[in-house]
C-alpha cells in the first residue's frame, strides 16, 4: 500500500468520491499539505469534516471554495454530476496549479470535455470506479488524457488502489470496461436474488433462502480470492461427474449462459454509446 499521497481536493464528494475519500483515510497514507473537500451544503460538509486531515467547504457559504480547493491541491478529483461538469471546469480552469492532476469520476464525460475547458495541456485522467470501493474491494479503470505522463498516472493508480483494484486502458475501452466492473455487481446481486427466490421456491424461510444464497456467493468470492486456480478449476472441484452439480450447471450451460452475458455486456456498451451521443 502506498505510504503518501500528493494534496488532494474532491470538488463534490458523492457516493463515489465520498467512497474514495474513506478509502483514502483507512489506507493510513499520509497526505502532503491534506485534503480539501467541497459539498454544496452545509450539512453534506458537516457529515465529512471530523474526518482526520479533511478540511470541509460548504460551498453555500463559501462560493469561492471549488476555486480554492482547486489551487490547493496537485490531485483534483472532479465529481460532481455529468451535466456540472463542464461549468465546474470552466470556473476552476484558472486556478489549476501549474503541476496538477484533474480526475474525473463523473460516468460518460469524455476526455475531450475536460480538454476542450482546460487547454490541451493540463494533466487529466478518467476514471471509471465501481460501487464495491465502497468497501475498498473495487475496480477502476484508469484512462490517461493526450497530457497526462506515466508519473500522472502512477500517482492516480496508487490513490485508487486504496479502494481495490486498478486497470490501465486507452479511454476507448472505458465504456467496454464499465459493461464489466462498472455493471457488474448489479449482474451478481440479480444471480443472488434468483438463488434466493429458488431456494423460496422449494421450501425455504425467506431468511434462510437469503443466508444461503448470499453467503454462498460470499464464501466462493472469498475461495476465488485465496485459491492459486482459475474459476474453471474452481468449478470442476466442485463438480463430481454424473453428480447433481453437474446435472444444474448442464441446464445452464443448455439454457445459453455464455451467450447471455456476451449479450448483456454489448446491450450496455451499446447503451453508453448512445447516451454518449446525446
Amino acid at each position: 500500500m502506498v505510504d503518501s499521497l500528493p494534496s488532494l481536493a474532491f470538488l463534490g464528494a458523492g457516493s463515489m468520491g465520498g467512497a474514495i475519500l474513506q478509502g483514502v483515510i483507512a489506507s493510513g497514507a499520509s497526505i502532503d499539505d491534506g485534503i480539501v473537500v467541497t459539498n454544496r451544503s452545509r450539512e453534506k460538509a458537516d457529515a465529512l469534516a471530523s474526518l482526520s486531515g479533511v478540511k470541509s467547504v460548504a460551498l453555500a457559504e463559501d462560493p469561492d471554495g471549488n476555486k480554492d480547493a482547486a489551487a490547493s491541491a496537485r490531485i483534483v478529483l472532479v465529481g460532481v454530476k455529468p451535466a456540472m461538469v463542464p461549468d465546474l471546469l470552466r470556473e476552476i480552469a484558472p486556478a489549476l496549479r501549474e503541476d496538477a492532476i484533474v480526475v474525473s469520476l463523473a460516468a460518460g464525460v469524455t476526455l475531450d470535455t475536460f480538454s476542450d475547458a482546460l487547454g490541451a495541456d493540463v494533466h487529466v485522467i478518467r476514471s471509471m470506479p465501481n460501487t464495491p470501493s465502497t468497501v475498498r474491494r473495487g475496480v477502476t479503470g484508469l484512462a490517461a488524457g493526450a497530457a497526462a505522463t506515466a508519473e500522472d498516472m502512477a500517482i492516480v493508480r496508487a490513490l485508487f488502489e486504496t479502494v481495490g483494484a486498478v486497470i490501465e486502458v486507452p479511454e476507448s475501452q472505458i465504456d467496454a470496461l464499465s459493461t464489466v466492473s462498472g455493471s457488474g455487481p448489479a449482474y451478481v446481486f440479480l444471480l443472488v436474488e434468483q438463488l434466493t427466490k429458488a431456494a423460496v421456491g422449494m421450501g425455504f424461510s425467506d431468511a434462510d433462502a437469503r443466508l444461503m444464497a448470499e453467503q454462498t456467493f460470499i464464501g466462493a468470492a472469498a475461495l476465488l480470492e485465496a485459491s492459486d486456480v482459475d474459476p474453471a478449476e474452481l468449478r470442476r472441484r466442485v463438480t463430481s461427474p454424473k453428480g447433481t452439480t453437474e446435472r444444474a450447471i448442464a441446464v445452464m450451460q443448455d439454457a445459453g449462459l455464455d451467450d447471455m452475458f456476451a449479450r448483456a455486456t454489448a446491450a450496455a456498451l451499446a447503451r453508453a454509446k448512445e447516451l454518449a451521443a446525446g
